[in-house]
């Protein structure tokens, strides 16, 4: 069986509806930073899959350059987070209720 369309939007609506239960359950911040990146992948797998079947490339160029900000993003993402740690010993949402450091 060769897989089609549906197939591959149904794992992409899995991954985001995963990430999206990651985020909304979860208390630490490095799990919901990682449950925002699976929806962020599970938003290109869409977007590649409907590039490739309308035989187009230029969806696959978008996730190239979504992917290349991404890596950018989690650098980022993965400092504050780390400095965050850093100064308050914690990476629990609840206790991290002020942005002041």
């Amino acid at each position: 069986m060769i897989p089609g369309l549906s197939h591959y939007l149904i794992v992409s609506a899995l991954l985001f509806s995963l990430g999206l239960l990651g985020v909304l359950a979860r208390r630490n911040l490095v799990v919901i930073y990682m449950s925002l990146e699976l929806m962020l992948n599970a938003a290109n797998l869409a977007l590649v899959s409907f590039s490739h079947f309308n035989k187009n490339l230029n969806g696959q160029v978008i996730v190239f350059f979504i992917i290349a900000v991404a890596a950018a993003e989690v650098a980022v993402g993965l400092a504050l987070i780390v400095a965050l740690f850093r100064k308050r010993q914690t990476a629990h949402v609840e206790d991290l209720v002020s942005l002041k450091l």
